[in-house]
């Protein structure tokens, strides 16, 4: 069938921090050279903001080079950091300040805000449309055009109105567009659907290590008001986790007299009984934090994947006719725990070097190694080299030998040990049988600082459409209850932190595996941590995931 087109000088598949910026820069670079390119952006969401979720304690370095009066044009960087504390908490009742001396450096905020990141990616796309850009929400990029040659030359728009069998609905069906570029950015975010099919493809990650993952699952909370202190940053490490399961947490003071709380959990954690919601849960109740949350209300809750693999888990970057960048590449540092900067200045970087082909007249197909020479020269790749250890060191060595090694590597060396540490396991080949490992038994939520997920979900305001197609793809059907239900106790009933994947024991003892696509969050911890690697997270329709107000 012929499909309707647009053509576009670049195409961006994301409106996150790296596809506006890109966005942004590309009609910047235009505007320079008095010249026209026309740029579109897709985004699955329902709107800008919809599907972005973050901390996030924000480094204005790439925005102050993207658009240095930001201030003057009201970006929403509202509360700048007053003061970092950081505990390493021993068990359920205690925990210890350290002192700011033993905290590596990068650790420290001076000079950082804390911010809503889709409040942040809403107003770039407003200064993306002002300068000429096309934004179009609810549009889900399904596959990357190919052609004969091998050379990416736009997206593929998902069909909108199909059935669970993918036969066209009445009346609602609207087949998918080609969007065709000369030159296309992926910025779908950590673990980009499309990203990892061009990874594949293309073979980019050849020479990289395994990518490495984390989960983080966030709420915000409405406190009271003399617990308030605005700008206050809190970070924690150890418990509820430990060396085979490690992690850290956040409690950040934003405006208005809320908290953002949330707890990231790595996916080489090798315990299958682990369910990182239920220990955001357990989380909550220490003292530490039960200070600030008690006596107020949770207003909104999500969860999101992150990649921190960092320098050495980078893989190509470009190939013909299109770029990865942010976390579609992996660029967040994860010892600063930032990847917005550098999301970024990655968007920027691609974004120069799509323009100064296009303004050459290049007709697309080629690859943009100018990126790639940008990216060696710039401070980005600095960035990351001085962190390239961190997350390697607290896998070899645990959270207090890590961690120690980390404050030697960052506070004395500056990051520059003249050794690289490598982890080539990737997580979902982490976890041990479930025989072997110790049973966790989580408590009853409270209903007051703790909450189960059905309630959580309810608060990121996810929606798919009833009837499609489900968009948690398995290849291979008897795994769950089979493979995975023997040798693990199926963890995807305990990783999903949306109650996706259930074991359901019927009237008769007979046991079924249900998958509630329904509450997706979009966060792509099924797609990371299954052990066999049988589950494909692909875009359902536009517009469906959570509708996330101000994460």
């Amino acid at each position: 069938m012929e499909r309707e087109f647009m053509e576009f000088d670049v195409v961006i598949v994301g409106a996150g921090p790296s596809g506006l910026s890109a966005a942004c820069r590309l009609k910047q670079k235009a505007l320079e050279a008095g010249q026209e390119i026309s740029v579109c952006v897709v985004e699955k969401g329902s709107e800008v903001g919809a599907h972005i979720l973050s901390g996030a304690v924000f480094e204005t370095r790439a925005l102050d080079e993207l658009f240095p009066n930001w201030k003057e044009l009201g970006a929403p960087l509202n509360t700048p950091v007053k003061r970092d504390d950081i505990y390493l908490l021993k068990n359920a009742e205690n925990g210890q300040k350290i002192p700011n001396f033993f905290v590596p450096k990068t650790m420290h905020n001076e000079g950082n805000y804390i911010i809503s990141l889709g409040n942040l990616c809403r107003w770039l796309a407003e200064q993306a449309e002002n300068l000429g850009v096309e934004v179009y929400p609810g549009f889900a990029a399904q596959e990357a055009l190919i052609n004969e040659k091998g050379a990416v030359y736009g997206i593929l728009t998902g069909d909108m109105g199909v059935d669970r069998d993918g036969n066209p609905k009445d009346g609602v069906y609207t087949p998918g567009m080609e969007l065709r570029a000369k030159y296309t950015l992926f910025a779908e975010g950590c673990r980009g659907h499309i990203g990892k099919q061009l990874i594949k493809r293309y073979n980019l990650d050849s020479e990289a290590d395994a990518q490495h993952y984390g989960i983080g699952i966030k709420e915000i909370w409405d406190i009271d008001p003399a617990k308030h202190e605005e700008g206050l940053v809190v970070h924690t490490a150890g418990w509820p986790l430990d060396d085979d399961n490690p992690g850290g947490s956040f409690l950040y003071h934003i405006e208005n007299n809320q908290v953002v709380v949330g707890l990231i959990v790595d996916l080489s954690y090798s315990n299958p009984h682990l369910s990182p919601f239920d220990e955001f849960q357990r989380y909550k109740h220490h003292p530490v934090v039960s200070q600030y949350l008690t006596g107020g209300t949770r207003v909104a809750y999500g969860a999101r994947a992150i990649a921190k693999g960092g320098l050495n888990s980078l893989p190509k970057m470009v190939f013909p006719g299109g770029a990865l960048v942010g976390c579609d590449l992996g660029t967040l540092n994860f010892a600063k725990i930032k990847g917005n900067h550098t999301a970024m200045k990655s968007g920027m970087l691609a974004a120069e070097a799509a323009a100064d082909a296009v303004l050459q007249g290049r007709e697309g197909g080629d690859e943009l190694t100018a990126y790639v020479d940008a990216f060696k020269s710039s401070w980005l790749y600095d960035d990351l080299f001085t962190s390239r250890n961190f997350g390697a060191a607290m896998h070899k060595y645990g959270a207090v030998l890590g961690g120690a090694f980390n404050y030697i590597d960052q506070n004395i060396f500056g990051g520059k040990m003249p050794f690289t540490l490598h982890d080539t396991i990737p997580d979902y080949a982490k976890l041990k049988l479930a025989s072997e490992s110790k049973k966790i038994v989580y408590p009853k939520p409270d209903g007051k600082l703790s909450f189960d997920k059905l309630s959580s979900v309810f608060l990121s305001n996810t929606n798919h459409e009833e009837i499609q197609p489900c968009h948690l793809k398995l290849a291979d059907a008897s795994i769950p209850l089979g493979k995975n239900l023997s040798m693990y106790d199926e963890p995807a009933q305990r990783y999903c932190p949306a109650g996706v994947y259930e074991i359901v024991t019927q009237e008769n003892g007979e046991q079924t595996f249900q998958i509630n696509a329904q509450n997706c969050v979009h966060c792509k911890t099924c797609d990371i941590k299954d052990p066999a690697q049988n589950i494909t997270w692909v875009a359902p329709e536009g517009t469906g995931g959570p509708n996330y107000p101000n994460m």
